[in-house]
Formats: C-alpha cells, structure tokens, sequence
C-alpha cells in the first residue's frame, strides 16, 4: 500500500498537465452544450454536471491505482481481465442501447462502459505476461498468448458494435511488444498480412455505416447532407477559429449544432474553432508533454513489468490522441474515438484518470525495493 515517503516521489508536473487539459475540456464541453433560454437567461447542459461528477470519480479511481503497488495489481491482471470479459458479455446480452449501439451498463443514473476500461486491463495482464518472461515478445508463440489475450476484448467491443474503442487496444499489444523484444521484421510480416486482409474485411466484417464512413472520408462531398455532413462540418468548424479564435463560448458550429456531438468526439474541433491556432498550439503542448513524461515514467521504471505497462498505455493513449485530433480536422475517417480526457463521457474520463494512476504509480516506485 502507500507509502508516505512516496509522496515526495509524485510526479506533479505530469498530474498538472492532466487536470489542465481535463479542466479544459469541461470548459469546451460547457461552451459545447450552452443554452440560452426564452427569459434571456442560459445554462449549460447535464453533460456539465456529469464530467465534473466523473472527474471526482476520476481522481479517486487515480488515487486509489496511485496507492496500490502495481505490482500487485499485475499479478491480479488475470482476476481483472476475466472480471473485464465478464463485463462485455453482460454488455451483448444485458446492455443498455444507446444510438443503435448496446455499450453499456446501467447503475442507477449512471451508465458504466465496460470497454472504456479494457485498455487498462489489457496493458496490465501484457505486461505481466511479458514481463514475467524471460524471452520476452521474441517467440512467436508467446506473442500468439499475447495477441489471444488482446483479441478477446477486441472481438467483444467489436460485436457491441464499437469498432473504433476495440481498434485502440491494438495499439496498447504493439506497445507492449515491442518493449518486450518484438523484431520489426515481424512487424513488417504483420503489417503485409493486415494489408492483404485488408479486401476480406472490407467485404465481411466491415458494416455498411462504416464502409460509407471511409468512403466518405475519401470524397465527403458525394453526399454532404449525409455521411459525408460530419466531415465537412468539422473541416468547417476548425478553419473558421483562425489564428486567435472566436471567443468562449462565441462558436457557430459546436452552440448552434452545425456539428453533431461537438461535446463528443469532436471537441477538438471546437477548441479550434473558439481559441483558434494558439489554444490548438497549447493543448498539442500540453498532450506532447503528458505523453513524453509518461515515456520517461516507462524509462526509469525500476523493472520490465513497470516499463511494459506504462508502454502499452501510452501507446493506446497517443494512439487515441494523434486518431480524434486527425478526423478533427478531416484526415481520418470518422470514428467513435474520443480524445482522452477532453471529450465527453463519464467511464472515459474515469478510465483514463485510472490508467494515469498506474503510470504514476510506476514512476513512484522506481526507488522502492
């Protein structure tokens, strides 16, 4: 458990930065879902309330990964990947629909999203598993186990359908590996074998919402007032911020709609809109910042299991990041990726929090026994 001679070993610069852009997300998503009433006077949406509520919930759950040695959380990974599995079946079976997606559970007033939290658990049984390897990711049968104990979540979250949260958690196998001693020729055989499948799953696993989103994003201008509306808004959107912004809460695209789930997975587009080239320059800062210091986390760490833990999390996190700010702007087809710690929604926000826990849980204990 914790010790209070650990406290004087936090990393606060890394913990200023995520609230940083945490409070800055709540701000945008305040400006997002402001209404202005017939009396003249206006509030903001529920969605308000509930960020602030997770961001609570949030830093508890990052206190409590904080304090707990994440060593022992990792020789529990299989208790919690299980718990995890668990959880997505309820989800196919049991879960509450919402947009003609079935993602959550519903507790009370609060839906909890199962898969939110799979970036966390995969990270934490991968590095346990590598770790605890002596020839690391360097035999293809043990990056096979790997690849198994990344593909069960992948395929559950798939079948939600939620193709754009299962993508993520490839990003946090690759990271792990590769710390773990994968050979880049592998890789490349990888990268090949995706490319060739690549036509198979375009014909059969592919939906046809997400083949029009893709085929959209190549020439979104074939049907504009259609699958292609939330391109060209978004392009829209962060073009018409300049160098300085309009102003808070002066936006056009996110206040008045022009922009579907402006609070969502296109916050980033608002920020661009109302604080223009600069507030972009700060918030990349400040993402660039969080995402270096939690690699210097994975450099000191004091053994394998730390190293490959925060490298699989950051992995997915950058992933993330560098994935919502491109179909911000109209470089990547639209996806359900939220930006981490900006967008709106409660089990993410709580998730990462979680997962920004165990990375200065790492770097805390680098000086322990």
């Amino acid at each position: 458990m914790f010790e209070r001679r650990l406290f004087f070993h936090i990393d606060w610069a890394l913990l200023t930065a995520i609230l940083l852009i945490t409070g800055i997300g709540v701000a945008m998503i305040y400006s997002t879902t402001y209404v202005t009433l017939p009396d003249g006077s206006g509030q903001a949406g529920r969605e308000v309330r509930t960020q602030i509520y997770a961001l609570v919930l949030g830093l508890v759950a990052l206190l409590i990964f904080l304090s707990i040695d994440y060593r022992m959380l990792a020789e529990h990974s299989l208790m919690l990947y299980v718990a995890l599995a668990g959880a997505l079946l309820f989800v196919l079976f049991k879960g509450s629909t919402q947009m003609g997606a079935q993602r959550w559970i519903s507790i009370g007033s609060f839906n909890l999203q199962p898969s939110e939290f799979a970036r966390m658990v995969v990270a934490l049984i991968l590095a346990m598993y590598f770790g605890e390897n002596r020839r690391g990711a360097r035999n293809t049968s043990d990056l096979v186990i790997g690849g198994m104990f990344t593909a069960v979540p992948v395929l559950l979250i798939a079948k939600q359908p939620d193709l754009g949260t299962a993508v993520t958690l490839l990003p946090v196998f690759f990271g792990v590996a590769y710390l773990a001693g994968l050979r880049m020729r592998l890789l490349g055989v990888i990268a090949i074998a995706g490319i060739l499948l690549a036509p198979i799953v375009w014909k059969f696993a592919l939906q046809d919402y997400q083949k029009s989103r893709i085929q959209m994003f190549i020439d979104p201008s074939k049907d504009p007032r259609g699958a292609g509306y939330q391109t060209i808004q978004a392009r829209i959107t962060v073009g018409s911020g300049g160098l300085v912004g309009k102003g808070f809460m002066k936006g056009t695209q996110g206040q008045y709609n022009f922009l579907p789930v402006a609070h969502n997975d296109f916050i980033f587009s608002v920020l661009a809109e109302e604080k223009g080239f600069v507030g972009v320059l700060v918030v990349l800062g400040l993402y660039l910042f969080v995402i270096i210091r939690s690699l210097e986390a994975a450099r000191l760490a004091k053994d394998r299991l730390g190293a490959y833990l925060v490298g699989g999390i950051v992995a997915g996190f950058a992933f993330q990041v560098i994935y919502n700010i491109a179909m911000s702007v109209g470089l990547a087809p639209v996806k359900g990726i939220t930006l981490p710690l900006m967008s709106y929604g409660g089990s993410s926000l709580i998730a990462a929090m979680a997962t920004f826990g165990l990375i200065l849980n790492v770097r805390m204990r680098r000086f322990t026994n």
